[in-house]
């Protein structure tokens, strides 16, 4: 595996931004969002960003839009002190962009944020309020991320990743055999506070921002998918903590990009290859992470043929409700 990139950020295409102008004894909240060929959900993402109490200043690291969507964000932009707005010039991957985002972010915290997801009001004041009872740096605060109908979404809380857990993960034992857990927690009941747990999800992630670019911000051999849990298992390890905030509710529609989901889940399958192979470099462990790598990509790849597969029955099933329904509306005006 090459070499991790030691650099966090850089200085890549980024427009002016303003100096300090108050002083006040709240930590100031920056928000980083990087994105590429994103959808409508953008501009909705955005606006809730900048409306929001509390968001100090927010950083977006535009890796590739289409022209129409990058002028409005540059009228955004100028019409907004908090707004930066960075042009990396390419699709540089969701770490590096991040870490472009945190180096040219001033706030004392960090909040990494999805493009499609919506800050809803009163979520950045909890998390400010949950960040000011952390008594130890590094730390890690991950929000609850909802689907539209107000569901948990997957991965927003989750144990910690090995090669037995994802096994156990990808394939469902956690159904057949007992005793055994899966990954995700979104299944398991809500607490009322702060709650520790392995990982909580990249696409709404607070910490500060000292304490994210000390470690070396996200690592940068991971394109899409896993830095977030490379970056929890780091800060743990550091005698940090991670911890899921339920009170903190983010909208998340996913799935937005224009990007191919084969390419998408690609990514995230050599995550997983990746990071097996970082933490676990044992002989044996790096025979199971081989071992593995095959079921891993046809999970991954499965999932997304099924959606896809039921996506075309549920469009198919639509249409064909909807000639019924004109057929019988047909007759009953022939009548």
């Amino acid at each position: 595996m090459a070499p991790r990139n030691g650099s966090v950020g850089g200085d890549v295409g980024i427009l002016s931004r303003r100096e300090e102008e108050e002083v006040t004894d709240e930590p100031r909240l920056s928000v980083v969002t990087v994105s590429w060929q994103t959808g409508p959900h953008l501009l909705e993402s955005v606006a809730s960003i900048l409306n929001a109490p509390g968001v100090d200043e927010f950083i977006l690291v535009n890796h590739g839009n289409p022209p129409d969507m990058v002028r409005m964000l540059r009228e955004m932009a100028a019409e907004s002190d908090r707004f930066v707005l960075v042009e990396s010039g390419g699709n540089l991957g969701f770490a590096r962009g991040c870490n472009i985002g945190a180096q040219r972010a001033s706030g004392d915290l960090v909040m990494f944020l999805n493009p499609d997801a919506v800050l809803r009001r009163g979520v950045v004041r909890q998390l400010k309020a949950s960040a000011s009872g952390m008594d130890a740096s590094p730390w890690v605060i991950g929000a609850r991320i909802v689907n539209q109908d107000g569901t948990e979404q997957r991965g927003g809380r989750r144990g910690e990743l090995t090669p037995a857990s994802a096994l156990v993960s990808f394939l469902g034992l956690e159904r057949f055999i007992p005793g055994l857990r899966s990954l995700h927690r979104e299944g398991e009941p809500l607490g009322d506070d702060l709650t520790d747990v392995p990982v909580v999800s990249g696409a709404a992630l607070m910490m500060p921002r000292t304490a994210f670019l000390e470690c070396g911000g996200f690592d940068e051999r991971y394109f899409l998918h896993v830095e977030d849990i490379d970056l929890c298992r780091q800060v743990r390890q550091a005698g940090g903590r991670v911890c899921f905030e339920p009170r903190a509710t983010i909208l998340h529609y996913g799935g937005t990009s224009q990007s191919s989901p084969f390419f998408v889940e690609t990514h995230k399958a050599l995550g997983f290859v990746k990071y097996f192979w970082k933490y676990y470099p044992g002989p044996l462990q790096r025979l199971t992470t081989m071992l593995m790598i095959g079921p891993i990509f046809a999970a991954i790849w499965a999932r997304v043929i099924l959606q896809r597969c039921r996506n075309t029955v549920r469009n198919s099933l639509q249409r064909t409700r909807a000639r019924m329904r004109l057929s019988r509306i047909r007759k009953q005006a022939g009548r």
